[in-house]
Parts: structure tokens; sequence; C-alpha cells
């Protein structure tokens, strides 16, 4: 069983995209027994929000849902929890860092680590291109699921 847990700032746009995307490539790669996939916050500013509409639309363009999420925030024990936590930047990663008290296991990478082109997901809260970083976080999920299959 792989457990993923996508992290990003609130949780309402970059890792529930992540969390989704990577939901609906296990479903049609037929793998979801194999899976526990989900996805935090590492600030308090989005707890209980749903993803914000520009997201959902995004995702729905490409026919992937995702009903019934509100962003929650990330715990401490979600490192014991989970056999990945993927953030989407690097003041991501310091943050999950800091929450779980460091990386004594080497659980926590950037999603686009796991392409050709490392770097951060394409944040859209500024940029407003809701299509780079749907890119980014499809680039990304496939070739997470490429590596863990």
């Amino acid at each position: 069983m792989h457990k993923i847990l996508f992290v990003c700032h609130g949780n309402i746009i970059r890792s529930p995209m992540a969390e989704f995307v990577m939901k609906d490539l296990v479903r049609k790669a037929g793998r979801e027994t194999e899976f526990e996939i989900a996805s935090a916050a590492t600030s308090t500013e989005e707890l209980g929000n749903p993803v914000y509409p520009p997201a959902r639309r995004k995702l729905a363009e490409h026919g992937v849902g995702c009903a019934g999420k509100t962003a929650r925030q990330m715990r401490r024990g979600d490192y014991d929890a989970y056999d990945l936590l993927i953030g989407m930047d690097d003041e991501n990663l310091r943050n999950i860092r800091r929450i779980c008290g460091g990386d004594p296991d080497g659980k926590i990478r950037l999603l686009l680590d796991y392409t050709a082109r490392p770097g951060p997901v394409a944040d859209p809260w500024y940029t407003r291109d809701f299509d780079a970083t749907w890119r980014d976080v499809e680039a990304g999920c496939r070739a997470l699921l490429n590596r863990l299959t």
C-alpha cells in the first residue's frame, strides 16, 4: 500500500488538485486498492473551505471531480501515517519539516522532483494561470505513479 499526502499552503488549489489527479490516474490504472491518497495544508488560513472554484473548474475540464473536499491542516502524526509527503514548493517543504520535526526517513519531496524538470508547481494564487498548474500537477502525478508501479 502506497500512502501519499500532497501538501500546499492552504489545501485549496495545488495539493487538492494533485490529490484528485493522482486518484484519477490510479483509478484508471486499476490500482485503487494499492493507494491511499489525501491532501493537507501547512497553514490554518483556509481550514474547512472547499477547493478554490477556478481549481475545481480546471479539474472538471479534465473530467476529474473533487466533491466534498475541504481544507485540513497537516499534523505531526501524518509523518508516520504516510509513506510520502509531497510538497508543491520549497516553502511547503520547510513548513512540512517544521510540522513534522524534520525528515529522518526521507519521506518529504517536491512533486516535480519525480519529473525531468524538478522545481516548484506553478502557483495560480498569484499568476491566475491554472493551465500551468494543471500541467505541472498532471506531469508530477504521472511521473510519481510510474515511479511507484
